[in-house]
């Protein structure tokens, strides 16, 4: 290939890790043309899933800075670009990859930070929206502000908030259990003064 055809494709694979929620590398060894096809459909609109050489691919990795993703550049690669939420993107390759198993997620990005397949496969597993939601509105005990903008977030910082809540209750929990009681408080220390001005002001009555 050309180096002005090179530098021309590193500059397209740059630009889709930039604009792109999500990134995740895959093999597709052995998938029909009618297999991948199906799987870029089932990504949504704006996402896009694209076999990449893996030496251009490391080259525009490592300009936007995820040079974590070189060890994963083996074999034949193609990538998912995920516009909008990562969960949906990976709940879609988690379903195709079930029914097609010879689809092997390898790991990716995810919001800017590295994940490996395992996290790719828990992001897919996260509840959904309505569900996690209501989680934090009872974590958060009504504080509308706050739960009227997870509205509009991510579902993927919605999970992590929520997951983070759930960490801090279950902290605080043995903190509050051992508290002590009101009734098991020490009784406040007594003075030979404070016992003598005591019996004065019985005398005095």
């Amino acid at each position: 290939m050309p180096t002005q055809a090179k530098a021309a494709v590193i500059d397209e694979i740059t630009e889709r890790f930039q604009n792109s929620s999500a990134a995740v590398l895959t093999e597709y060894r052995g998938l029909t043309v009618a297999q991948l096809t199906e799987l870029r459909r089932s990504l949504g609109a704006g996402s896009s899933y694209a076999v990449v050489k893996n030496t251009l691919t490391k080259r525009a990795a490592d300009s936007v800075g995820f040079t974590e993703l070189a060890p994963l550049l083996t074999g034949p690669t193609a990538i998912a670009f995920i516009e909008g939420d990562p969960v949906e993107g990976a709940k879609a390759l988690r379903d195709f990859a079930r029914a097609n198993p010879l689809l092997v997620v390898k790991g990716g990005v995810v919001d800017g930070r590295p994940v490996d397949a395992s996290e790719v496969t828990r992001l897919a597993d996260v509840e959904p929206r309505e569900v996690l939601l209501a989680k934090l509105a009872g974590a958060m005990k009504g504080n509308l502000t706050k739960a009227a903008g997870l509205f509009q977030a991510p579902l993927s910082q919605v999970a992590r908030l929520a997951a983070a809540l759930q960490e801090k209750k279950a902290a605080d929990a043995p903190a509050a259990e051992a508290a002590p009681a009101a009734d098991d408080a020490p009784a406040a220390d007594t003075t030979p003064e404070t016992d003598a001005a005591a019996a004065d002001a019985a005398s005095d009555d």
